[in-house]
């Protein structure tokens, strides 16, 4: 995949297979520590203990269309090329969570992409989800930015307005965009 944003996408794509309506994302450039880490985090069905252990094989998946699965396995493999790693937990009837850890500065680390445009095609095909994406920059120890999206506040603020209008979903592609570059700006 050419950036971690498509990444996202697809592990957001599975927690909506496994029933989830509440999915967390959180983008953390740790640059005092040299870490990228992202956290995915669903309230789907989970699954067992044996699975969780075996996700990251390609030849592991639960749909039936497909016998290959290779969204989790080319995350690991990215993760491993970047002194990193990929951490699954999962409990059954409560959720999943998928940790993606990398060394920030490394040559190899494939590029964070446009997490607005991920966003907004999530809106747009699953409005009814509450997606909470939080971004956290860390350039100078202590000196932290962060800025967060929750699609139910907004919903809120837009009333009868659906989220998933185009009017709507290319504002949140900017505004979640542009949030990111000030939350690294604040700090230089």
């Amino acid at each position: 995949m050419k950036d971690l944003s498509l990444h996202i996408l697809d592990i957001v794509e599975n927690s909506i297979r496994a029933g989830a309506t509440l999915i967390e994302i959180t983008v953390s450039e740790l640059t005092v520590k040299n870490q990228l880490v992202i956290e995915i985090k669903d309230n789907g069905k989970g699954m067992p203990a044996a699975m969780c252990q075996s996700v990251t094989s390609p030849f592991v998946t639960t749909r039936s269309t497909r016998k290959v699965g290779l969204g989790l396995p080319l995350l690991a493999h990215r993760c491993e090329l970047c002194e990193g790693q990929l951490h699954i937990t999962s409990e059954e009837g409560k959720g999943t969570m998928v940790t993606a850890q990398m060394c920030y500065s490394h040559i190899d680390r494939t590029p964070l992409g446009d997490i607005g445009s991920t966003m907004m095609t999530l809106i747009m095909g699953h409005p009814e989800i509450q997606y909470i994406y939080t971004y956290i920059y860390e350039r100078k120890e202590k000196q932290v930015n962060s800025f967060q999206m929750n699609t139910n506040k907004i919903k809120e603020i837009l009333g009868d307005v659906e989220i998933q209008k185009m009017e709507i979903l290319l504002w949140l592609k900017d505004y979640i965009n542009e949030n990111m570059i000030l939350a690294c700006e604040k700090i230089n």
